[in-house]
């Protein structure tokens, strides 16, 4: 909790900063290279998150639903702007993780060398 209560008081800029820099140690194995062309998608990735986490401390604060007035007789109920933020954003958020985490170089195991006691234990 107090995690939760330390990141409210820094700025939302400062709390994206913070973000990029988490993302960045995540994909230390992507090339340099690689990194400089995905520099945006990690960036975007890090307002996107502070974002959900944003509306998602407003849907459950405010509800998901809210009312509207629709003239001087007409009242009713609808999804709140912020759960429809938040679905839309939520999809491209998994959209751009799944990117990124497409481009970490999949552990290659090194073949071990063929010292002949494989062969030796199964011809006997």
């Amino acid at each position: 909790m107090k995690d939760k209560e330390k990141k409210q008081d820094l700025s939302k800029v400062e709390r994206i900063s913070d973000e990029v820099k988490r993302l960045n140690r995540q994909f230390t194995k992507i090339d340099s290279k690689t990194k400089k062309i995905v520099k945006s998608l990690i960036e975007n990735a890090a307002f996107m998150t502070i974002t959900l986490e944003d509306l998602w401390d407003a849907i459950n604060t405010n509800g998901c639903v809210c009312e509207y007035q629709n003239g001087e007789n007409q009242w009713g109920t609808k999804k709140s702007p912020e759960v429809e933020i938040y679905n839309t954003m939520i999809k491209n958020h998994s959209t751009v993780i799944k990117l990124l985490t497409d481009m970490i170089p999949k552990d290659v195991k090194p073949q071990k060398e063929n010292d002949g006691f494989d062969e030796f234990v199964n011809s006997r």
